[in-house]
């Protein structure tokens, strides 16, 4: 169960940002591109990019639940008609911390359905890429409004950036998948010690990439930021090239 105790140092980062001088409009650009980002926000970000799998609280109610990130940032997953209905909903990842001392991410989140059939139904296919084939058949997309991580509380757009990437993560997926698949292999293997059977990349994003497996979805990350196509090009190449 996801630890609810009161965060001893709380803060804001985005007021912080005002008071350092970077100033309102600096700070939302940087949150805007997911690039330049302030630690605390960045580290965030990229805990919450690794962690796709959780609880969520609905009223008093505590389930398991899968998310994906959508282009715009927001959080995508097959739900109950009473989280939808719900005016008091929580994410919690990762489900359970393996020690006391492993970090976890708290967001309090609104939850707006969409239809599959309608012109959001690429965001369900999105999930089904990540994760098969879901055992809810209604779809919400979550706004994140406030954010608990790591002693800091965020706003909720601060940790919401949207992926400059978005247009160009199926071609850079495509270029993988088609002859690299034992080297998705092996790093998933050196990286996060996971030894995935048919590993495709399924996601990019400027802080990592996401490989499949059959049972999981494991993370990546990159050395540093990738701001554009040929940069995200050139992180991927190094990561499944290894030492040669």
């Amino acid at each position: 169960m996801a630890d609810q105790s009161t965060v001893e140092r709380v803060e804001t980062v985005g007021r912080r940002t005002q008071e350092t001088g970077r100033g309102l409009e600096a700070f939302q650009r940087y949150t805007s591109r997911m690039l330049d980002l302030p630690e605390e926000i960045s580290d965030a970000i990229a805990f919450m990019r690794g962690h796709l799998r959780g609880l969520i609280r609905f009223d008093t109610e505590y389930l398991p639940i899968k998310v994906v990130f959508a282009p715009d940032g927001r959080l995508i997953a097959p739900v109950m008609e009473a989280m939808l209905l719900s005016t008091d909903c929580a994410l919690y990842l990762p489900e359970e911390p393996e020690s006391d001392d492993d970090r976890i991410v708290q967001l309090m989140v609104t939850l707006d359905r969409f239809e599959e059939s309608g012109p959001d139904g690429v965001l369900a296919d999105r999930w089904r890429i990540y994760h098969g084939e879901p055992d809810d058949v209604r779809w919400a997309a979550m706004t994140v409004d406030f954010c608990k991580f790591a002693g800091y509380a965020f706003d909720g757009e601060a940790v919401m950036s949207p992926n400059p990437l978005a247009e160009a993560e199926a071609t850079l997926c495509r270029s993988v998948n088609a002859d690299r698949e034992g080297d998705l292999r092996r790093l998933a293997l050196e990286r996060a010690e996971v030894e995935v059977e048919s590993p495709r990349l399924v996601g990019v994003d400027p802080l990592g990439l996401d490989i499949r497996g059959r049972f999981e979805v494991i993370r990546i990350g990159f050395e540093t930021p990738a701001g554009d196509q040929d940069a995200a090009a050139i992180q991927i190449a190094r990561l499944l090239d290894g030492d040669r």
